[in-house]
């Protein structure tokens, strides 16, 4: 089992910037590759980004590319996403994830986060 706690959530102006982090415990983080979802309200959950267990390999979102940054520190059990010059549609719950394989398909991913809302005003 892994368990995984996002913070950093919250409320910013557009054009603004926030970092969510996700700490994980349970079984070895260095294994796992992890991503980020998001759900807005009233859509379905959607990819943001993924990182490789070495994070030497990323992915992202065509909608958040150039603007959103995925990281990790497997010494702290932790993966960041920054996010910069975010806009009223980013408004979403956002969700860390581990996998055993890199993806960007949420069954993909067998642990989940409880999510930290970020919003984001215009």
């Amino acid at each position: 089992q892994v368990q995984l706690a996002e913070s950093g959530g919250g409320l910013v102006q557009a054009g603004g910037s926030l970092r969510l982090s996700c700490a994980a415990s349970g079984r070895t983080f260095i294994n796992y590759p992890m991503g980020w979802f998001r759900r807005a309200p009233g859509k379905e959950r959607e990819f943001v980004a993924a990182i490789s267990w070495n994070g030497g390999t990323t992915y992202y979102a065509d909608s958040v590319k150039g603007r959103f940054a995925i990281s990790r520190d497997n010494a702290k059990n932790t993966v960041y996403l920054r996010m910069n010059s975010l806009k009223p549609e980013d408004t979403a719950v956002y969700y860390c994830a581990a996998s055993r394989y890199i993806a960007t398909e949420d069954n993909a991913y067998d642990y989940w986060g409880q999510g930290t809302q970020v919003t984001v005003s215009s």
